[in-house]
């Protein structure tokens, strides 16, 4: 969309409130792809800093109750809809602890998700992850010096997510076995119920 476009919709009171009944009926329904779906538009057109928030809360919630219950299944989650979305939200609450230099919340987050996912792709990427919260490296200069920003994901299923970065992921893993394997066993407590 260009700005011309975003400042239409913005003041547009027939999308505006086709927003906002989108935006209540997927907490009512606890749809969590239709409240991506709005809340993504919110973002873009950076609408209600509270009514989004309200939403981002909601999602949160969803995304926790529906992977427990995944979990107590003991099933572990693909990337397909909705486990994506429900995957998507725990991965950018972890974001979210990174950026505010919460570390070991981070770090615990990206290991339960890591634990329960059927994908080797993002499982390693979150693997690399781990690693460079275990040195308390800040997200910005992760993000700086080891995201490759310029890669160009395959399949669109890892849009919500970092997987590509400016090293071979299997020799930073080797290389950092010892580290991984450590936060591994000191992480282990968050699942071990689960198994």
């Amino acid at each position: 969309m260009t700005n011309e476009e975003l400042n239409e919709a913005r003041k547009n009171p027939d999308f505006l409130k086709y927003l906002e009944e989108a935006r209540l009926n997927s907490i009512k329904s606890k749809n969590i792809e239709l409240m991506y779906e709005t809340l993504d538009s919110m973002l873009v057109l950076d609408l209600d800093e509270e009514k989004i928030n309200s939403l981002y809360d909601e999602i949160l919630k969803l995304a926790f109750l529906s992977v427990e219950k995944l979990l107590n299944k003991n099933e572990k989650l693909d990337l397909s809809e909705p486990n994506i979305f429900y995957i998507r939200a725990l991965y950018e609450h972890a974001i979210e602890k990174w950026t505010n230099e919460n570390f070991a919340g981070a770090k615990e987050l990206l290991f339960v998700i890591a634990n329960i996912i059927e994908d080797y792709t993002l499982k390693n990427s979150i693997d690399c992850m781990i690693v460079f919260l275990n040195k308390e490296l800040n997200f910005d200069e992760f993000y700086d010096g080891f995201v490759d920003i310029e890669a160009i994901n395959d399949d669109e299923k890892y849009g919500y997510f970092l997987t590509n970065f400016n090293f071979e992921i299997a020799s930073f893993l080797k290389e950092n076995q010892n580290i991984l394997e450590e936060e591994y066993k000191k992480l282990q407590h968050l699942i071990m119920e689960r198994k």
